[in-house]
């Protein structure tokens, strides 16, 4: 009798709401990191910082990335990433904001999804939204 092989490959599953108390200190900090960043071609920088300076969710996008999530946990790799926002409306008595609610729209795919709808990041750095964060690994 042989034991089934385990995936080494795991989903996480993150929701994060986050409430803006400071758009312009969002907004500075997203700006001072595209104006940091050496790799980045001109025609991208200006897109970005015109998307972070429109759009308090694509700035703090901009700012999360999910590498910092996992980069320190020692034994693991993140191979795929991409994320998403919106800015939302929040009620936390609402049972739509359920955090034990499981996730019937994650896709197959493996990598790691922040849902949400605005703009969206992928891992090689572009910038993604974030006010509604659904983090969801796949």
């Amino acid at each position: 009798m042989s034991t089934p092989e385990t995936s080494r490959f795991v989903r996480l599953r993150v929701d994060l709401v986050l409430e803006v108390e400071d758009a312009a200190a969002v907004t500075g900090a997203a700006l001072a990191r595209v104006a940091g960043d050496a790799d980045l071609p001109p025609a991208e920088r200006s897109h970005a910082e015109a998307a972070v300076s429109e759009d308090t969710a694509e700035a703090l996008a901009y700012l999360v990335d999910p590498f910092d999530l996992v980069g320190e946990v020692p034994g693991v790799e993140l191979h795929q990433a991409s994320w998403s926002s919106e800015q939302i409306d929040y009620d936390p008595d609402s049972p739509e904001w359920d955090a034990d609610a499981d996730d019937e729209d994650a896709d197959d795919d493996e990598g790691y999804r922040l849902y949400g709808s605005g703009g969206e990041g992928a891992v090689d750095g572009a910038a993604g939204g974030v006010a509604s964060l659904r983090a969801v690994p796949q």
